[in-house]
């Protein structure tokens, strides 16, 4: 007489099948998710992404769609960063490295504190869509805090404020954009 296997060693198997094929199981991992992004847009800074994920206290648990809303609450924390640097320079309490000094700078700096201050509600709600479900609008929101960023930029540009005293977080912002975008294309 055959043995049969008991019903929670099957039941055991195929959950384990299950998680190794599934889309975003156990091999999404930062590094293996940003590979495949970078792969899929080549926009994406593959060290950055791994170090921006990696270090959210999410990353070590989850999966692709996981890692795609950790990337939006990076992106959340990054424009938060960047209002924090705007709000410094305004108050006198940071410098403002850009040629013409803080006057010239004031204005665009007035102009990127709302912008970023939308840039950032523009990522929480790329979470939130995400979180739903909703990729399309998940994407089309992080994409709209990229041009925030690209806006903040352009202001500075056009008051002849160049370099801007916000490239390095404006770059962050459009990068952690376009990282959200791809990981959520990824979403199977």
């Amino acid at each position: 007489m055959a043995m049969r296997p008991s019903w929670a060693r099957i039941l055991v198997a195929a959950a384990a099948i299950a998680a190794v094929v599934a889309p975003g199981g156990v091999d999404a991992t930062p590094e293996t998710t940003c590979r495949a992004a970078a792969e899929a847009d080549r926009r994406v800074d593959y060290g950055f992404c791994v170090s921006k994920l990696s270090q959210h206290h999410d990353s070590p648990d989850a999966d692709t769609w996981g890692l795609a809303k950790v990337a939006a609450d990076v992106g959340v924390l990054v424009a938060s960063n960047g209002l924090y640097d705007i709000k410094a320079m305004l108050a006198g309490k940071a410098p403002v490295p850009a040629a013409g000094g803080k006057q010239a700078a004031r204005g665009p700096l007035e102009r990127c504190e709302a912008l970023y201050d939308r840039m950032g509600s523009a990522f929480a709600e790329a979470y939130d869509g995400i979180d739903r479900r909703d990729y399309a609008a998940g994407k089309e929101k992080a994409l709209e805090a990229a041009s925030l960023a690209r806006r903040c930029g352009d202001a500075f540009a056009r008051a002849g404020v160049v370099p801007s005293p916000l490239a390095k977080q404006g770059a962050d912002s459009v990068q952690m954009a376009i990282i959200c975008t791809a990981v959520t294309s990824l979403i199977k």
